[in-house]
């Protein structure tokens, strides 16, 4: 009875930790879409590969207006030789770097895989190579007969070679895309960083990003008595400001289970652990949720697969947490970061460098923009390193050049004709910087508000307290919490079910001795 009382709340807390969460559902709902699959060789995909497990998942919350689906089969001779053509055309409309993002998604099924014969089945597939175009949307949960009139998908019946294939897209679109077409950018800048509407697609890269820090802590046994009280505090800020929705539910139930998941003694990332009813392990849990494969990059996808990803992604999810926060939230964030750098981040260098500049700041922070600026002048220094490192080595990607963040040609208003503290002897205006930070990283990366008030001001203080007070609560510094919870009511929610979950461990750990 208590486990089913515990979901119900906890679906409760999660269905109202955001008010748009139609919004974050469609942006994060896609982040299979516009896939690129980095080879070995360092060369691309751009085709998007689907199955039977995520096909109508894809198409429900399209990029793009409409789709090309290829239906083909790895063993297929003439499928290999088509594989390139197709290639080129997908080049135009798929990837971070699309010429035409956001019109044609460009797909294709391996009918060989077992997987997926049902899948052809409702296509009618006789042949290989088999190309369908239609809506996006009416591709879910849709099928095709043979001979079918009177429907929004239809085959593609000119597709060899690609400009034959392009050609027919353009008269179904009424444009004049051309193979040749490229986009225009400044060599001198980052490919990403004059769209301004480029940061929506960071969604997927905070999802990865927060995915893989947890893969790394898990693998390499990082959480230790020193270190759990750090980890308790990080995700406490991502319950509360994580831009993905999928994300906070996630460290809400890891917060909810964490002595249960992670005991403060012996423990075991392949140990089973009985969780709302079931067994599981440590290793098996995502904080993200399991239901879209990952592996790879949008917004952080370098040229090869030794640039970028991971450390663009953790630093994008550090901006949007600092965007998200309130003043009264502002020193304890900028201590669960820095203890969460200096205690779970593996690369020596990067972790000493980082938590050398939190130990230089001397007074507390007050106010958000505070911290906000302190983190994006720490990540300039940082780029300011690996700038020299770069390009003494040059192991700097060609594509993506370390730079003074933001540049010029992004926000020409943050630099100012007025001398003012900041990086590189560059002069800056620190309210325009502030002001494009909080859009960029805030709004422009996903239209998130605040979460309407669970409890009243009186009640987030008694959870509070009761938490602080409960003997079998985790141990977590009272200010932390006190400082998360007054700033966002949900944590309040939040506090109160750790607290009933904790005060019911034993009947629990009872129970797992019965199974």
């Amino acid at each position: 009875m208590f486990s089913l009382i515990l979901k119900l709340c906890l679906a409760l807390f999660i269905s109202r930790l955001s008010a748009h969460e139609a919004v974050s559902a469609q942006l994060v709902g896609s982040r299979s879409i516009l896939m690129e699959n980095i080879k070995n060789n360092g060369d691309r995909d751009y085709v998007v590969e689907l199955n039977a497990t995520n096909f109508d998942d894809v198409f429900r919350r399209p990029p793009a207006s409409y789709a090309v689906v290829e239906f083909f089969a790895h063993w297929c001779p003439a499928c290999m030789n088509y594989k390139p053509q197709y290639e080129k055309v997908a080049r135009l409309f798929n990837g971070a770097d699309a010429i035409h993002p956001g019109i044609v998604l460009m797909t294709r099924v391996d009918c060989a895989n077992k997987i997926n014969d049902n899948l052809c089945d409702r296509f009618s597939i006789e042949h290989f190579p088999t190309l369908f175009w239609g809506p996006s949307a009416k591709f879910v949960s849709s099928s095709w007969k043979q001979k079918q009139e009177n429907s929004d998908i239809h085959p593609i019946d000119d597709w060899r070679p690609a400009d034959i294939l392009l050609n027919w897209i353009n008269k179904q679109l009424g444009s004049s895309y051309g193979l040749d077409d490229v986009k225009y950018e400044d060599e001198h800048v980052q490919m990403n960083t004059t769209d301004l509407g480029q940061i929506e697609r960071a969604v997927h890269d905070v999802e990865e990003a927060t995915a893989t820090a947890f893969d790394i802590i898990l693998e390499h046994k990082m959480i230790k008595s020193e270190t759990r009280a750090s980890l308790i505090n990080f995700l406490q800020i991502l319950v509360a400001h994580h831009p993905s929705r999928r994300c906070r539910k996630g460290s809400a139930e890891m917060l909810l289970n964490f002595d249960i998941l992670i005991p403060s003694k012996e423990w075991s990332t392949g140990k089973l652990q009985l969780v709302g009813g079931k067994k599981i392990s440590l290793s098996d849990y995502q904080i993200c949720g399991k239901e879209i494969p990952r592996g790879y990059w949008m917004y952080c996808g370098g040229s090869n697969n030794d640039t970028r990803g991971f450390s663009c992604g953790l630093w994008v999810l550090l901006h949007s947490l600092s965007v998200r926060i309130d003043d009264g939230e502002s020193q304890n964030t900028f201590t669960a970061t820095c203890h969460f750098i200096h205690d779970f981040f593996i690369c020596e260098e990067c972790r000493q460098h980082f938590f050398g500049m939190c130990s230089s700041v001397l007074k507390p922070f007050v106010r958000a923009p505070d911290f906000v600026l302190w983190l994006w002048e720490a990540h300039n220094k940082v780029n300011e390193r690996l700038m020299k490192e770069e390009a003494s080595s040059g192991t700097g990607d060609p594509k993506f050049p370390k730079v003074i963040w933001p540049p010029k040609q992004l926000c020409p208003s943050c630099y100012s004709s007025q001398t003012k503290k900041g990086n590189s002897n560059i002069s800056w205006d620190l309210d325009e910087v502030h002001r494009f930070l909080t859009n960029y990283y805030g709004e422009q990366l996903v239209s998130q508000y605040k979460d309407k008030d669970l409890l009243s001001k009186s009640e987030t203080a008694k959870v509070v307290e009761d938490l602080a007070a409960s003997p079998h609560a985790v141990v977590v510094p009272v200010g932390a919490a006190l400082g998360i919870a007054a700033a966002s009511c949900a944590f309040g929610a939040l506090a109160w079910l750790w607290r009933s979950q904790q005060k019911n461990q034993k009947y629990k750990h009872q129970l797992l001795k019965l199974i």
